[in-house]
C-alpha cells in the first residue's frame, strides 16, 4: 500500500536524510501506514522532500538516526535533549524519541541551527530549533 503525503509547505526547511535512514524509513513508513496513517504520512512527506547524501556518505550537524538532539522549543524556550530512535527503542523516561511521533518526524533531517514548525497529538502548533546534534559514535562515554 502506498502512504497518501500531504502537500509539502514551502515554509518548510530543507532537510538531509543518509542513504540508509532513507531506506529504512522509507519502509517503517510504508509499514505504519495502517497502524499509524497520519504520522506515516507526515513522516512520507518529509522523506520525499529530503536530499538523500550518496551511500557510504555521513551526515555532520544533521539529525539522523540515532544521534543525540538538543533542541529549543521556541514557543516555551525550554531546551531539551533526546536521541532520536526506531519505535522499538524508544523510551521517553530516557529520553529516546521515536521517529514515528510528530516531534520526531520533526526533527528528522534538520541541520544544526534550523527551525521547522509542528504539531502536536493535541494539535497544538509548536516551533523548534535545533540547536546540537551529536553522532552516537561521538558522545563521550560515561566514567564508570
Amino acid at each position: 500500500m502506498t502512504v497518501t503525503k500531504k502537500t509539502t509547505s514551502s515554509s518548510k526547511p530543507r532537510i538531509t536524510l543518509t542513504a540508509t535512514d532513507h531506506e529504512k524509513l522509507s519502509a517503517l513508513a510504508d509499514a505504519a501506514s495502517h497502524t499509524m496513517p497520519e504520522v506515516a504520512a507526515e513522516l512520507a512527506d518529509e522523506i520525499d522532500r529530503a536530499q538523500v547524501l550518496p551511500k557510504g556518505r555521513s551526515a555532520t550537524d544533521i539529525v539522523c538516526m540515532g544521534c543525540e538532539v538538543e533542541f529549543r522549543d521556541d514557543v516555551s524556550g525550554r531546551v531539551q535533549t533526546v536521541t532520536l530512535v526506531y519505535p522499538n527503542e524508544a523510551d521517553i523516561a530516557r529520553g529516546r524519541i521515536s521517529i514515528l511521533t510528530p516531534i520526531g518526524t520533526a526533527l528528522i533531517g534538520l541541520p544544526v541551527g534550523k527551525s521547522i514548525d509542528w504539531t502536536t497529538r493535541n494539535g497544538d502548533k509548536k516551533r523548534l530549533t535545533v540547536l546540537q546534534v551529536r553522532e552516537p559514535a561521538a558522545t563521550e562515554p560515561q566514567s564508570a
